[in-house]
C-alpha cells in the first residue's frame, strides 16, 4: 500500500524546508530542499551530520541529525513508530510526518502486528491533508501544503481533484479507510470515522454521469448502513445520521429523475434527519446539521404527501423532449391545458397549491439534488404565465424555497427559504409580494411573524423540515 524502500536504517525528516547539503557544513552547496515526512537512507555519520541518500530525488548528501528521526527498521522499532503516529494523527499540519511514519511502520512491523489502528490513523491524516490543501489555495502556507502533498504521493497516498464552483477540491481516495472497513477487528468508532470520510458530499465529482452518480450514491448508502450506531458516542451517531440524510436525499432525487418510485429513499432521508439528537450536537456540527436539513428540505416531497383536492385547477405532466417533463395547468371542464411549460427538473406534482381566488398556483420543481425552485403560475388579462422563484438571488451553493400559505387579498403569500452561500447558512420565513416577488417582511423564526400563525398552510406545516 505505502511505498518505502527496504532500508537497514531510515531517517524521517521532522521539519520543513530542510537543506540537503553536499558536505557536512552549513556553508556547503544545497542539493535539495526536504520536507517533513521525507524518508532518507542513512549511509554514515560525520559530526552533527548524517550522510544520507534520497531515493525520491535520487541524490545523496548530508543533513543535520537533529532534523530527522532515525530508525533501524526492525520489529522492535515498530512500537516507536506507532507511538509517533498516535501522537501526530490529530495534530493539524503534521500529516506528512505522520504518513511517513505510517509507511515506515508498515514496513518494519510484523504482519500480525498490523491492525486497523494504523490504517485509521493513516486515513485520518491523509483526509485532513486533502482538506487543508483544498482551503489553502492562494493563501500563506500553500507552498508547504503542496510539498506535503508531494511527500504523501511519494508514499502512494492517492488524491483526486476536480473543480467545484470556481475552486479546486482535493480529496483523499480513501484506500486506508476501505481497509479499516474490511478488517473484522475494527471498532465501531473506527468504522464510523471511515464511513464518514468515504461518503463526503464535497468529494462527489460534479462531472459524474447520472448513472455513475447513482452507483456512487448507492455505494455510499451501503457504507453508512454498515455502521452500528448503537455503539457510538452520541455526537458521532449524529454525524452518521446527518450524512445518511444527505445521501438518501440524493438517492431520492436520482430515482425520481429516472421515473422510479422515490418514496422509500425520501422517507429514509426524513427519518435520518429526525433521528438526530439536537441536544448532543457539537458547535462544530452546527453547519453540518444545517447542510443535512437543506438537502432533505430540497427533496422532502419524495417522501410523498396527500395531494390537495377540490380545486378547479390541477397540475399534470407529460413527457417532452428526451429528459424533459412538461407541466400542464388544467382548468376544470377544459379539454386543452390552459398553460404548459417544460423542464429538465423533477416536478413534484403533489406540492401544487391553489389560492382561494383560483388565479394562482405554486409548484415545487427540483433541478438538482440540492436545489429546489418554486414555480408561481398566475392568471392575468392575457391568460396564464409562470415565474420561477429561486432559493436565493446570489446563486448559493445549495438551497430550496417552498410555499407556506396564502395571505387573504390575493397579493401576498408565505414562503420559506434555506440556502448556503460561501459556507454560511440562512433560513428565512417570508411574506412575499406576488406582483414583484419582493420580500416585505422576513424573520429567522416563524413565530416572529404573526402571518405564519394565521395563514400558514396545514400541508406545509405537517411536512416541512424548516421548523426543527
Amino acid at each position: 500500500m505505502l511505498a518505502v524502500a527496504t532500508l537497514a536504517s531510515l531517517a524521517i525528516v521532522t521539519q520543513n524546508h530542510v537543506a540537503l547539503r553536499a558536505a557536512p557544513r552549513d556553508t556547503a552547496q544545497q542539493q535539495a530542499v526536504l520536507w517533513q515526512g521525507d524518508s532518507l537512507e542513512i549511509r554514515g555519520a560525520k559530526g552533527d551530520y548524517l550522510q544520507v541518500w534520497d531515493h525520491r530525488r535520487e541524490r545523496g548528501g548530508y543533513i543535520r541529525s537533529n532534523q530527522v528521526r532515525d530508525y533501524a527498521m526492525t520489529p522492535a522499532d515498530a512500537q516507536q513508530l506507532l507511538a509517533v503516529i498516535q501522537f501526530v494523527r490529530d495534530t493539524p499540519g503534521q500529516e506528512a510526518l505522520g504518513i511517513g511514519h505510517a509507511a515506515a511502520f508498515l514496513k518494519a512491523a510484523p504482519a500480525d502486528a498490523i491492525g486497523p489502528e494504523v490504517f485509521d490513523a493513516l486515513g485520518t491524516m491523509a483526509d485532513r491533508l486533502a482538506q487543508r490543501a483544498s482551503v489553502s489555495r492562494g493563501k500563506m502556507g500553500d507552498a508547504t501544503t503542496a510539498a506535503h502533498l508531494e511527500v504523501a504521493a511519494n508514499y502512494g497516498v492517492g488524491m483526486v481533484s476536480f473543480e467545484r464552483e470556481g475552486r479546486v477540491q482535493i480529496c483523499y481516495n480513501g484506500e486506508a479507510f476501505r481497509r479499516v472497513l474490511a478488517l473484522p477487528q475494527s471498532t465501531p468508532l473506527q468504522r464510523a470515522r471511515a464511513a464518514l470520510a468515504l461518503t463526503r458530499h464535497e468529494c462527489v465529482s460534479p462531472d459524474l454521469t447520472p448513472t455513475a452518480r447513482a452507483s456512487l450514491d448507492g455505494w455510499r448508502a451501503e457504507v453508512l448502513d454498515k455502521v452500528d450506531t448503537g455503539k457510538l458516542p452520541e455526537h458521532i451517531k449524529n454525524r452518521v445520521q446527518m450524512r445518511r440524510a444527505g445521501v438518501f436525499s440524493s438517492i431520492a432525487f436520482q430515482q425520481a429523475r429516472r421515473g422510479e418510485n422515490a418514496q422509500a429513499s425520501g422517507e429514509r432521508a426524513l427519518q435520518s434527519l429526525a433521528a438526530i439528537n439536537k441536544k448532543e450536537l457539537t458547535e462544530d456540527d452546527a453547519n453540518t446539521y444545517s447542510d443535512a436539513a437543506v438537502r432533505v428540505g430540497a427533496t422532502r416531497w419524495a417522501a410523498g404527501d396527500i395531494p390537495r383536492t377540490g380545486s378547479p385547477l390541477t397540475i399534470s405532466t407529460r413527457p417532452g423532449q428526451p429528459g424533459e417533463t412538461c407541466v400542464q395547468l388544467i382548468e376544470a371542464k377544459q379539454k386543452q391545458p390552459a398553460f404548459e411549460r417544460c423542464t429538465y427538473g423533477v416536478v413534484w406534482t403533489a406540492s401544487a397549491a391553489v389560492n382561494p381566488q383560483h388565479n394562482a398556483v405554486t409548484l415545487s420543481v427540483q433541478t438538482l439534488d440540492t436545489w429546489r425552485e418554486l414555480w408561481l403560475f398566475r392568471k392575468g388579462e392575457k391568460g396564464w404565465a409562470v415565474d420561477v422563484i429561486p432559493p436565493a438571488a446570489n446563486n448559493p451553493d445549495i438551497g430550496y424555497i417552498e410555499f407556506a400559505g396564502w395571505i387573504p387579498g390575493g397579493k401576498q403569500m408565505l414562503t420559506v427559504r434555506e440556502s448556503r452561500n460561501e459556507g454560511r447558512y440562512k433560513r428565512s420565513f417570508e411574506i412575499m409580494n406576488m406582483d414583484n416577488f419582493q420580500v416585505e417582511r422576513w424573520s429567522s423564526r416563524p413565530d416572529a411573524l404573526s402571518a405564519f400563525y394565521r395563514w400558514q398552510n396545514p400541508v406545509w406545516k405537517r411536512a416541512t423540515v424548516s421548523v426543527r
